[in-house]
C-alpha cells in the first residue's frame, strides 16, 4: 500500500451487526476519482460519527490498499476537517512499536518529552558548529521528531548529522574515560615461577597454534609490565581464545592473585567452566562458578572462597558485579563477548580489585578502525588459525520453498550419526511477525524425527535448558531446535550442521557466532541460511 492524503465527502456509515465485534466498522466516502472504504476494528461508533459526519468534507491520510478490487484505508493516520488540514504534518516519523503500544501514544510521549527538554549549554565549538551548519542539540531533536520538510530527516540533513556526531562523540568520550580510569591506577607486574602454566600446558590435549603462542606472548608481556593491561583478544569461534585466557589466568594466580572470567550468558559461563575446570584441576587450581542460579550454601561457600582467597579462578555472569561479591585479590579480569557489556559493567568488574589487568575476548571479526570506535584505544591480539584438525565450514543460502529437500538431507545426516542445530528467531508464535517460532518448528519436525529432536529456548527453566543441552551433547537427541540461547559458547564438537531459519532477521555478528557452533570437531560442517 501507498501513503496518500485525500479530500473526500463522507457518504455513509456501516456499523457491524450488534454483538459481532469481529466485523469491522466501515465508513464510505468519495472524491472525484471514486469511492473509498475507511475500515476500523473495535471502533467506537459515537467517536467515528463525530470525526466523520455524513455529508461533510474531510481530509484523510493513511495507507491505501486494494481489497477485492476496491480502494480501502484501514485506520487512517489522520482525519481532519477541511479548515484544519493545514495543520497536518508533511512528513511524519514512524517508530518501531511493540505489542500494546500504539504510534499515537508513542508520538504523544515523545512530544511531551521534547516539551520538557531543558535549554542545554552548547558543548560544541561555535566555529565548528558554523562550519558544519549544525543546529543546537535541542533543535536537532525537535526537527527529527517533528519534521517540517523531508530534509529534516534525511541522513545528509544537518539535524541527523548533528545527532550522529554527538552520539559518536559520547561513545568516544565514555571509552576515553574508561581507559583513563583503568590506566590511572598503575597496575603491578604479574610474574611467577612458571610451574602452574607448565602444568596447564601439559594438561592440554594438543599443542598451541603459532598464533596462540604469539598472542600469549603479548599478553604475558603486558602482565609483566607495571602499567595496567587493556587488551582485546580477537579470534574466530573455535580458534582457542578460552585456552589462551586460561593460561593468562594461570600466570595471574602464579603471581599470587585471583582471576575472573565474565560471560554474557549463564550457558556460556557453564560452558567455559566445563572447558577450564578439568585443565585447571590438573594444575592444582581451584575454580568456582557464580551466576544468578547459585543459591544458598553453594553461593555462600563461593563468596567466602573469593573473599578468603581459597578460590583462584571464578567464572560468572553479571552476578560477579553484585555488591556482595568481594575478592581477596583480583589481579586479572577476562571479559568474553565484550559487545554484550556496557561501559558501566566493564568498570564494575575492574572495581572489584586493586587496578586489575583486563583482557577482552571477542569472536566477532572487527576491522582495526572499528575496534578503535567500539572499544577505544585497546591493544589487539589476533588468533588467525584454528587448532589442528578443525574443519572449515561451508555456508549456503536456501529459500524456504526448498525446506522439504533440506529435511530429507537432515534425515540422511541423522542416519549417519551427525548432529544438527536448527535456530529460530522467535520462542513462540507472534501476532505481529508471521514467522515460524522455535516451538512451532519443534512441533512440525517432531513427527518426522521423534525422540531424536530436542528444544531449548530462553524462557525455559535453567534445569530444563541444561537437560536439553546434555541430551544433545551425549547423543540422546540428534537435532536441537533453539533460539539464540546457544549463540555464544556452546561446545558440541560432533555437531556438523547449523540451520538458521529466517537468517535475514539476525545481525552479522549473531550469524557469525551461530555458524561457529559447528565445525568444532574433525568432520566437515555446513551452515544453511534459510530465507
Amino acid at each position: 500500500g501507498q501513503i496518500v492524503t485525500l479530500e473526500v465527502r463522507v457518504d455513509r456509515h456501516q456499523p457491524p451487526p450488534r454483538g459481532n465485534r469481529s466485523v469491522p466498522y466501515r465508513v464510505y466516502a468519495h472524491d472525484d476519482t471514486g469511492e473509498i472504504a475507511l475500515t476500523f476494528f473495535h471502533a467506537h461508533a459515537a467517536y467515528l460519527q463525530k470525526m466523520l459526519p455524513e455529508g461533510e468534507h474531510v481530509v484523510i491520510s493513511g495507507r491505501m490498499e486494494w481489497f477485492n478490487g476496491r480502494p480501502t484505508m484501514v485506520h487512517p493516520d489522520h482525519i481532519a476537517p477541511i479548515d484544519e488540514a493545514e495543520g497536518l504534518p508533511l512528513v511524519e516519523p514512524v517508530y518501531p512499536l511493540t505489542a500494546g503500544l500504539s504510534a499515537k501514544v508513542l508520538r504523544r510521549a515523545i512530544g511531551q518529552a521534547l516539551g520538557r527538554l531543558p535549554e542545554l549549554p552548547e558543548w560544541q565549538d561555535d566555529a565548528f558548529m558554523r562550519r558544519h551548519t549544525f543546529p543546537s542539540f535541542g533543535d536537532a531533536l525537535t526537527r527529527i521528531h517533528n519534521p517540517a520538510d523531508p530534509i529534516d530527516v534525511a541522513v545528509e540533513g544537518s539535524a541527523w548529522r548533528r545527532l550522529a556526531y554527538d552520539e559518536f562523540l559520547a561513545g568516544q568520550v565514555s571509552l576515553a574515560l574508561v581507559r583513563a580510569r583503568i590506566r590511572r591506577l598503575s597496575g603491578r607486574p604479574l610474574t611467577g615461577d612458571g610451574r602452574i602454566v607448565e602444568r596447564l600446558r601439559a594438561a592440554l590435549p594438543y599443542k598451541l597454534t603459532p598464533s596462540q603462542e604469539f598472542a600469549l606472548g603479548e599478553i604475558n608481556a603486558d602482565l609483566a609490565d607495571p602499567e595496567r593491561m587493556l587488551r582485546l583478544l580477537q579470534g574466530d569461534v573455535g580458534s582457542g581464545k578460552t585456552v589462551v585466557a586460561l593460561l593468562a589466568m594461570g600466570r595471574a594466580v602464579e603471581a599470587g592473585g585471583q582471576a575472573a572470567l565474565m560471560a554474557p550468558t549463564e550457558i556460556l559461563a557453564r560452558q567455559h567452566l566445563a572447558t577450564i575446570a578439568p585443565l585447571a584441576e590438573k594444575a592444582g587450581l581451584r575454580v568456582a562458578i557464580l551466576t544468578g542460579r547459585e543459591k544458598g550454601r553453594e553461593r555462600t561457600e563461593t563468596l567466602e572462597g573469593l573473599a578468603g582467597g581459597t578460590i583462584d579462578i571464578v567464572v560468572g555472569t553479571h552476578a560477579l558485579f553484585q555488591e556482595t561479591v568481594t575478592f581477596h585479590d583480583l589481579v586479572l579480569a577476562v571479559v568474553d563477548e565484550q559487545h554484550r557489556f556496557g561501559v558501566h559493567q566493564r568498570l564494575a568488574i575492574t572495581a572489584k580489585g586493586d587496578a586489575p589487568d583486563m583482557l577482552v575476548m571477542t569472536a566477532t571479526p572487527i576491522p582495526r578502525t572499528l575496534v578503535l570506535t567500539a572499544f577505544g584505544d585497546m591493544d589487539v591480539s589476533k588468533l588467525t588459525e584454528k587448532p589442528a584438525g578443525r574443519q572449515p565450514i561451508r555456508t549456503v543460502t536456501l529459500p524456504m520453498e526448498r525446506l522439504d529437500e533440506l529435511v530429507g538431507r537432515m534425515r540422511d545426516a541423522v542416519a549417519e550419526g551427525q548432529k544438527i542445530y536448527w535456530i529460530c528467531p522467535l520462542v513462540e508464535e507472534s501476532e505481529e511477525v508471521k514467522l515460524m517460532s522455535a516451538e512451532d518448528r519443534f512441533a512440525s519436525l517432531k513427527p518426522l524425527f521423534g525422540d531424536q529432536i530436542g528444544l531449548v529456548h530462553g524462557r525455559m527453566k535453567g534445569a530444563e535448558k541444561d537437560e536439553a543441552m546434555r541430551a544433545f551433547k551425549q547423543g540422546e537427541t540428534r537435532i536441537l531446535i533453539a533460539t539464540t540461547v546457544i549463540e555464544v559458547g556452546v561446545d558440541v564438537p560432533d555437531a556438523t550442521i547449523m540451520v538458521i531459519e529466517h537468517a535475514e532477521r539476525f545481525g552479522l555478528a549473531q550469524l557469525h557466532q551461530l555458524r561457529g557452533r559447528v565445525g568444532r570437531g574433525d568432520r566437515a560442517s555446513s551452515c544453511v541460511l534459510l530465507y
